[in-house]
């Protein structure tokens, strides 16, 4: 069951709407939580100013972060429920966010995303990606929609793991997806992807039937979201166990099933690992066009340090 008591919403002054404090808003209408409206301010000319003392730029910033925080102040008269107004100067969004939502216990950062018609239906900004890998709590990252009754609720999981910290992530998902099914009196859908034949081994090695590879990796990932499914009573008509790459499989489900929330694990691979491998979840997350909700496994640490 979802307790939410404090929520971290993320507010972007450059916006002329706020998603994250309108879902924010709605979570805690359902849960009774209350709402810290969270906004970040920099402006690298006041670090420049060589004329000023020390004590001047300090006086200088305190006086931008007040004025900021009473724009903020009168755009929370618009909402209802219990919102507090932050705002903190910082070069570094994603380690304010992150510290203040260790610091304030938050149960989940809510951020909104960015649309761009061009290009593609979302963008994802570093600060994004940084929460996504690096944040220890939740991070719900939100278009500009409303949450339907009766929608659908992804939990992007990975059955045929032997890991055992992928497959206690799995029921983490798999349980939050219910939770959240509940919360929005929405439907349960598992997605799950499997890889497709190697090339190279069905070219190297004559005697390899890649046809009989190709459905015992199918029939052992339709065997083991049949036995996850059952633990969760969830029908298996809302499971989709697919071949193809994850970052291709879980959008596409999302997209046929008209999905309102995918929820996806996330390891947090930060630093040259990250760069050289690339996070899974990461490269799925690019192509959704719905709503996000990036877990992490339990006992993970955030390298920001509060």
């Amino acid at each position: 069951m979802i307790n939410y008591t404090h929520i971290l919403a993320v507010v972007e002054s450059e916006r002329e709407t706020q998603p994250a404090l309108s879902r924010a808003v709605e979570l805690a209408d359902k849960t009774g939580a209350s709402i810290t409206a969270f906004m970040t301010i920099y402006d690298f000319s006041y670090e420049m100013t060589t004329m000023l003392s020390g004590e001047e730029r300090e006086a200088m910033r305190a006086a931008v972060v007040k004025e900021r925080t009473e724009w903020l102040t009168q755009q929370l008269a618009d909402y209802s429920g219990n919102i507090q107004a932050v705002v903190e100067w910082d070069n570094r969004p994603y380690e304010a966010i992150i510290r203040h939502a260790i610091n304030d216990k938050a149960d989940i950062v809510v951020k909104a995303t960015r649309s761009h018609d061009d290009l593609r239906s979302v963008i994802f900004t570093p600060t994004d990606w940084h929460l996504v890998r690096k944040c220890p709590t939740p991070v719900l990252l939100v278009k500009d929609h409303d949450w339907p009754a009766d929608g659908n609720i992804i939990a992007a999981v990975n059955v045929g793991t032997e890991d055992r910290e992928h497959a206690q992530l799995n029921d983490k998902i798999t349980e939050i997806a219910q939770d959240y099914a509940k919360l929005l009196s929405g439907h349960v859908h598992l997605a799950n992807s499997y890889p497709g034949t190697p090339l190279n081994i069905a070219i190297e090695v004559p005697e390899f039937d890649p046809e009989s590879y190709n459905a015992s990796v199918k029939n052992h990932h339709l065997e083991e979201m049949e036995r996850h499914s059952t633990r969760f009573g969830i029908p298996l008509d809302n499971c989709h166990v697919k071949e193809g790459l994850p970052e291709k499989v879980i959008p596409f489900v999302a997209k046929n099933i008209d999905a309102e929330l995918v929820i996806i694990g996330t390891v947090g691979r930060v630093g040259i690992s990250a760069a050289l491998i690339g996070n899974t979840a990461e490269h799925v997350i690019d192509e959704l066009n719905c709503d996000v909700l990036a877990i992490k496994p339990d006992g993970f640490e955030s390298p920001v340090r509060v």
